[in-house]
């Protein structure tokens, strides 16, 4: 009868299903007016709005919708300056703006040519070796949203409802567009059934059903797992059909590591610095390691500023005098493993 009502003050007949079906989204576009305004909106005034602006009230809800999703899943702007840090040398570098960032950035020419661009990928790799930094700097290139799911987060309820969790966080995360959602040891939630216990089994159950669903989505959205054991993942997920990519990301060349390096230096305070020296010295370290050395040489200049109370400039001494302190992730041992791995796995 309300209903009715309302109508009636707009000048606008009805049938009484498409009544019942307007109702509740002129219910959602009076809290929406009355977010944006601050103040609440009555609701004739509400309804007449709607009635005038229907398809613009549809978009401006589903709009809020997203926003507040982004912001309950932790959703961070990067910047498109972090793709710009890795070496456009580096071969997963050349892989991802050949697969997925051309691809979506050229759909007239994708949709030409019947190229279809991936909604799901896996980067693995030793620790520290710029997994994450990849998925960040692929958000940065396409201005997407950055949402990271951590293990811990299907935890928080315990064992029991870790595929529950899952499964809640996986829908949200195909309602949300322009976004890669990205999974950091994945090997924790998508381990191999063969010796699993019923637990970890039913997770990478539903992590199975999962990925197809989010790919079935029609939104641009992309799917990043990282994992430092790629062969402790279920064979299933490996298979083509379910990620569209499985891509290496290890040891550095040189250029590669010097791109690291001038990024950097570039933030230091410095005086002469011999970059080559420090590259050759470099040879085993990870972006992870490279970015710690330098908090650490960071740290230094500042302590010796402030005890000498004078300009304190970084040198190619400085950094060789921290160096030390730092342990290289990489040995020939895992350098080796990686690269058995790359051959294995890899599919792109």
């Amino acid at each position: 009868m309300c209903a009715g009502t309302i109508f009636e003050i707009c000048n606008t007949r009805l049938e009484p299903e498409t009544a019942a079906e307007l109702w509740p989204r002129i219910i959602q576009h009076k809290w929406l007016m009355s977010e944006k305004l601050a103040r609440d909106v009555g609701l004739k005034v509400a309804c007449i709005d709607f009635l005038e602006n229907m398809e613009q009230a549809r978009e401006e809800y589903l709009a809020y919708q997203q926003h507040d999703l982004l912001n309950e899943m932790g959703a961070l702007a990067i910047s498109p300056e972090v793709w710009n840090t890795i070496s456009d040398s580096q071969p997963p570098k050349q892989i991802v703006q050949k697969r997925i960032i051309l691809p979506l950035t050229r759909p007239d020419l994708s949709k030409k040519h019947g190229v279809v661009p991936p909604k799901a990928i896996i980067f693995f790799g030793p620790p520290g070796t710029g997994k994450t930094h990849f998925a960040k700097a692929i958000a940065g290139a396409l201005s997407w949203w950055f949402i990271e799911i951590a293990p811990s987060m299907l935890m928080a309820e315990g064992a029991d409802r870790l595929g529950a969790n899952l499964r809640k966080i996986m829908e949200k995360s195909r309602s949300v567009t322009e976004a890669v959602i990205f999974i950091d040891e994945f090997e924790e939630i998508a381990g191999s059934r063969d010796e699993a216990s019923r637990v970890d089994k039913s997770i990478t159950n539903e992590f199975l059903k999962q990925v197809p669903l989010f790919k079935s989505q029609a939104h641009n959205s992309l799917l990043v797992c990282a994992t430092n054991y790629i062969r402790q993942l279920d064979a299933a997920l490996l298979r083509p059909g379910r990620f569209d990519c499985v891509i290496p990301v290890g040891t550095l060349n040189e250029d590669e590591r010097a791109n690291i390096l001038e990024h950097y230096l570039g933030k230091l305070n410095t005086g002469e610095v011999d970059l080559n020296r420090i590259v050759k010295m470099t040879a085993r370290f990870t972006p992870a390691d490279m970015e710690y050395l330098f908090q650490q040489v960071a740290q230094y200049a500042f302590e010796q500023e402030l005890a000498s109370q004078h300009d304190y400039r970084v040198t190619t001494d400085t950094i060789f005098e921290i160096m030390p302190k730092i342990r290289a992730s990489l040995t020939d041992e895992v350098s080796v493993e990686f690269e058995k791995d790359s051959i294995t796995y890899s599919r792109y």
